[in-house]
């Protein structure tokens, strides 16, 4: 029979690892493209700086435009003021 030790500690690990893997979204641009499907594989390229660039991109392809949640704005582009 198993340990509870044992158990605790598989499971433990799995969470863990399943943790790391959780966000998709890079940080780096304010648009993503969602591409999936067994073509291309399933991926999340947040490289665009508009939607218009990545809708160039996505045409023809199985993938979808998105506003990335992750992406970190400076903060005088947030409330209009000017950083010195």
């Amino acid at each position: 029979m198993y340990k509870p030790a044992v158990v605790v500690s598989l499971f433990a690990a799995l969470l863990i690892a399943g943790s790391a893997r959780a966000q998709t979204y890079g940080g780096d641009a304010p648009v993503c493209l969602h591409v999936f499907g067994d073509l291309e594989g399933e991926r999340m390229d947040c490289i665009f700086s508009s939607f218009a660039q990545c809708q160039a991109s996505a045409q023809g392809r199985p993938a979808t435009c998105l506003t990335n949640p992750y992406f970190a704005q400076a903060p005088s582009a947030r409330t209009g003021r000017r950083v010195r």
